[in-house]
């Protein structure tokens, strides 16, 4: 590919999961049940929490923000991804992919955050129990939700405005299924070393924040929970941890596993490991909340019987 064929893209296309014609109906509707089960499964949440009065507390309502950002975050990739599936040519706009490649960061880190704040009410609920309605006021559960979602914006409008100075080479082949941020710059012909050392370093500071105040607050936890003499009280206030550790743990693995790498080093195994965290963690938190945690059990029964009650 020589440098001096270079153009400024007008469109991209998406290479996709597989390039074989039988498998876009198989994986069409595959990615379709995946979508609906995400969607019809955070809503649930969402509606089984805000009817509830025994949930209306700051875990459960970082827990809705979380399931619709969960919501945002999958509808941003998954319906262009449906229509690529059925498409003779897998096209996406230059403006289009560079406008999902920030909602999809924003709500990715998003995400990190609301999980950082979780964790932080778990700290001061096992930690500071007497003082917990106290330090998880209103005032304070707003601040780290406005935090949560400013920082993540600031964050990829950055990238994207690096993204957007760069040259493009002729070839215009995402080999991906979404237009992400490591496969775009596999594109580009100019230097992207600045883009790069951002992401090793703003990137990966924005990232290790609330990693950071994750792996705090369950040491502290744990440290707390080591002192309870009796083996029902240490189950008990660790039941309530662990649902948040499944989700912290299958997040950061896939990302860490896919982005803290040199560009280079990206491959087919990377777009795969991305469906965990794009697309099957969202679908997957639902239940791992649902099903681990009995308040969140007997809210979505009376939610269910509500309903057929109507």
């Amino acid at each position: 590919m020589g440098r001096t064929n270079i153009t400024w893209p007008t469109e991209f296309i998406l290479l996709g999961l597989s390039s074989r014609p039988e498998d876009q109906k198989p994986l069409f509707v595959m990615f379709l049940l995946i979508y609906l089960i995400t969607v019809i499964g955070n809503l649930l949440v969402i509606l089984t929490i805000h009817s509830d009065t025994r949930l209306q507390t700051p875990m459960y309502f970082f827990l809705s923000v979380l399931s619709f950002v969960d919501i945002c975050s999958v509808t941003v990739i998954i319906p262009k991804v449906l229509a690529n599936f059925l498409a003779k040519t897998k096209t996406i706009s230059y403006g289009e992919c560079l406008t999902q490649m920030y909602f999809f960061i924003a709500f990715g880190n998003t995400d990190s955050y609301l999980l950082a704040a979780m964790a932080i009410d778990r700290y001061v609920a096992i930690c500071n129990p007497l003082h917990y309605i106290t330090i998880m006021n209103q005032r304070r559960c707003v601040l780290l939700l406005v935090l949560s979602f400013c920082i993540p914006q600031l964050h990829s409008l950055l990238h994207i405005l690096l993204t957007n100075q760069l040259i493009f080479c002729a070839s215009n082949v995402i080999h991906h299924f979404f237009c992400d941020d490591q496969p775009v710059l596999k594109l580009s012909c100019s230097s992207h070393f600045v883009k790069e050392i951002t992401v090793m370093t703003e990137g990966l500071a924005i990232i290790m924040t609330p990693f950071s105040c994750i792996i705090m607050s369950y040491l502290r936890i744990f440290i707390t929970v080591l002192k309870i003499p009796s083996a029902a009280g240490k189950c008990k206030a660790l039941s309530t941890c662990g649902s948040h550790l499944t989700v912290v743990t299958l997040f950061y693995g896939s990302i860490s596993y896919v982005y803290f790498k040199p560009l280079s080093n990206y491959t087919v195994k990377d777009r795969i490991a991305t469906i965990v965290y794009t697309i099957l963690t969202p679908m997957l938190n639902p239940f791992i909340y649902s099903l681990r945690n009995k308040d969140m059990k007997q809210g979505l029964m009376k939610l269910m019987h509500r309903v057929k009650g109507q």
